[in-house]
């Protein structure tokens, strides 16, 4: 089979699947029983609202406050770069952005920022993605990537081929990162997930496209990690992203993962989305730069069934 059928393929069969995360069997990703009192790498969440899934995957990570101090700045980075509706998913579920706010708030956090450099038309993003509204009712302040003098440049050190990068502001002046990405298909970059998203915090990212974008994308995340990755895998575009043409291209998954292994979560992404990580190459060179680990049998998992 050629690798295009082959793609296509797993595509279709995730879809028809509901998906299932292929770390094994279903039922043993998630069994009923929810372990307590853990220390662990990865959370992988099934069965109920963004929100509420929030709620658990957080609470076996020890609750935000082992992330968030009372009196800190908090960035949380979600996915609003296309003018669409909450429904068509290209954007990150306004639900779950809204529960992340208000446990930082609970934490103490004394200010929290929410903020993409768009694609789309960013006012329009912001409104029609239902996040603006959502933020700011939830208590955060919603700031535009629109500006280049937002932005200030940067050496990215270990980066192979993306040695500098133009990085907004408040990623570089605040506390606490996180990264909030909505699981989907996308043309170039085989998926879109937790170091794809973060193309959403500089500002020169067409030099990324010109010069291995897989690779790039593995460089940048060599100088700026999330403190946390949150992947929203709700509702999963499967086809025609990063945009979608309709609801149709969505797979109803409920899902979400949480990690502070960026690398991690983004491998556990793929197996969600039916693809194996190596075929992902920004996962593979990131693995393979020591970013973190794409290796998700190394790792102390806990597998929540709502």
């Amino acid at each position: 089979m050629k690798r295009r059928e082959f793609l296509k393929t797993s595509s279709a069969a995730a879809v028809a699947a509901g998906s299932s995360f292929y770390f094994g069997n279903l039922s043993n990703l998630f069994p009923k029983n929810i372990i307590a009192n853990a220390s662990f790498d990865l959370v992988a969440v099934k069965g109920s609202e963004p929100d509420i899934m929030f709620d658990k995957a957080i609470e076996s990570l020890g609750g935000i406050k082992n992330f968030v101090e009372k009196g800190q700045t908090v960035v949380v980075k979600p996915n609003i770069g296309w003018d669409t509706s909450a429904e068509r998913a290209a954007n990150t579920n306004p639900k779950l952005i809204k529960r992340i706010i208000e446990h930082c708030l609970h934490a103490g956090a004394k200010e929290i920022f929410v903020f993409d450099h768009t694609c789309d038309n960013w006012i329009k993003c912001y409104s029609n993605s239902g996040i603006e509204k959502t933020a700011k009712d939830a208590g955060a302040k919603v700031v535009s990537g629109a500006s280049e003098g937002y932005y200030q440049g940067v050496q990215v050190k270990s980066g192979k081929n993306l040695k500098y990068a133009k990085v907004h502001e408040l990623i570089l002046s605040s506390d606490v990162f996180i990264n909030v990405p909505v699981l989907k298909s996308h043309g170039g970059g085989r998926i879109t997930a937790g170091m794809k998203n973060l193309m959403g915090i500089v500002w020169d990212r067409g030099y990324w496209h010109q010069n291995d974008l897989h690779q790039c994308i593995a460089d940048f995340s060599t100088f700026k990690k999330p403190d946390l990755t949150i992947v929203d895998a709700y509702n999963v575009m499967m086809r025609n992203g990063p945009r979608g043409s309709s609801v149709k291209d969505l797979a109803t998954m409920k899902s979400l993962i949480i990690s502070k292994d960026i690398v991690a979560a983004d491998a556990a992404a793929a197996k969600l989305f039916g693809i194996n990580p190596d075929e992902v190459y920004y996962i593979k060179y990131a693995d393979e730069m020591k970013i973190g680990t794409k290796d998700l049998s190394k790792l102390n998992i806990n597998r929540i069934k709502m």
